[in-house]
C-alpha cells in the first residue's frame, strides 16, 4: 500500500516537473502576463494603443513641467475612475485615470477609439 502510494507520488512530480518545464519553454521568450483587475487590463490596453495628444493638452505639455514620461508613468500606475467613466460609449469609450506616486495630482482623460487612445486633457488638482 505505501510502496504504491510512493509510485502514485513519483509519477504525479515527475509529470508535473515535465509540465513546469513545458510552460517555460512555450511561454519563457513572451511577454505573456495576466492583468486579472480590470485596472490593471485597461491600462494595459490603452498603453498598447497608438497614443495621440490633443492640441491643447500639446500645448499644456510645453507650457508646464508635466512631460511624457509622467504621463507614461500614469498610464502604467495610474488608477481609472469608472465611476466618472464612460465606459459604454459607442465607438469610443472615454476614462479618468487618477496619477499615482508622483503625479498623484494630475488627472488624464483619455479617449479610446479601435486603435487609437486620444488625451483628451490633463488637470492639475489640488
Amino acid at each position: 500500500m505505501i510502496q504504491d502510494m510512493r509510485k502514485r507520488f513519483s509519477l504525479y512530480g515527475l509529470g508535473f516537473a515535465i509540465g513546469i518545464v513545458m510552460v517555460f519553454f512555450f511561454l519563457g521568450g513572451k511577454d505573456a502576463s495576466c492583468n486579472w483587475m480590470p485596472n490593471a487590463r485597461m491600462l494595459e490596453i490603452i498603453r498598447k494603443k497608438q497614443l495621440n495628444y490633443t492640441p491643447a493638452v500639446q500645448n499644456t505639455l510645453q507650457t508646464t513641467k508635466i512631460d511624457s514620461a509622467d504621463i507614461a508613468s500614469i498610464l502604467t500606475n495610474g488608477a481609472i475612475d469608472f465611476s466618472k467613466s464612460q465606459t459604454k460609449n459607442n465607438p469610443c469609450r472615454m476614462y479618468l485615470i487618477n496619477g499615482k506616486k508622483q503625479q498623484k495630482n494630475m488627472v488624464l482623460t483619455v479617449k479610446i477609439c479601435d486603435s487609437i487612445a486620444t488625451i483628451e486633457s490633463i488637470k492639475k488638482v489640488g
